[in-house]
């Protein structure tokens, strides 16, 4: 069978060209062209990344041109320590546009599975339990990075929890522990959303009133938020003082 294990990926530059081109887009170096594009997925080459691969990515699962067996074994490479764990926890470098787009294949990847299911149920567990790992260890929050596009690793990952809770095989106990991460995630202190991040995380919370969570657990959460503030701003006044380091004097 085949495996994208078996294929040598295309470098940048040519993957780029082949892409433009529109040329080789049949079954024959499909792999080359997928496992090319997975390696590639967080060029700082905005056109590659965003336009080029992701676009492509659109047009071969949203198109049901990419079999289940091989649909599974992307999204098993893509919860590795080289795609959406790639040095996370890092602040303003590159690596966060491996991990964002990253994600931005898993929302494809679940919507296909959603559309045709193909994922067995631990499978689904294993994307939850590292989604979950993922949006809590997450620090670089930018939203546009100037000459290199949109990295926005926040409302990436959220487009991927909202197909993950739309999936059959999550339960009513998966709700409320996403409900409760997502909410989390909007109550930062170290970055400032600027770029509608929060409005594309409340998506994913929303469905998952729809899918049966509980009001119960989202008024918990709202009435529970003049204690987050007021926690938060504790944080923030730590931090403030941590900052102040006074210039010693001579005695």
């Amino acid at each position: 069978m085949a495996s994208l294990n078996t294929v040598v990926p295309l470098e940048a530059n040519l993957l780029k060209k082949t892409l433009i081109d529109k040329q080789g887009w049949d079954k024959e170096n499909e792999l080359v062209l997928i496992k090319s594009m997975m390696l590639h997925i967080g060029s700082p080459d905005g056109e590659l990344r965003d336009r080029l691969i992701y676009g492509a990515f659109c047009d071969l699962v949203l198109g049901n041109e990419i079999e289940a067996d091989i649909l599974s074994e992307m999204l098993k490479s893509c919860l590795n320590e080289q795609m959406l764990f790639k040095r996370v926890g890092e602040y303003g470098t590159d690596s966060v546009f491996t991990r964002s787009f990253t994600s931005l294949l898993i929302a494809l990847i679940l919507h296909a599975d959603n559309q045709k299911d193909f994922l067995s149920k631990e499978q689904i567990s294993e994307v939850k339990d590292q989604l979950i790992s993922y949006i809590t260890l997450e620090k670089d929050l930018r939203g546009f990075v100037v000459d290199k596009g949109w990295a926005h690793s926040i409302a990436h990952i959220a487009d991927a929890f909202d197909e993950l809770i739309k999936n059959k095989k999550i339960t009513a106990d998966d709700y409320v522990e996403l409900a409760n991460v997502l909410w989390k995630k909007i109550f930062i202190t170290d970055s400032v959303y600027i770029h509608d991040e929060e409005e594309r995380i409340l998506i994913p919370l929303l469905d998952t009133l729809k899918q049966g969570l509980p009001c119960e657990v989202i008024q918990g959460f709202v009435e529970n938020i003049p204690v987050e503030l007021e926690k938060q701003k504790g944080q923030l006044a730590e931090k403030t003082i941590g900052t102040y380091a006074p210039t010693a004097r001579n005695s």
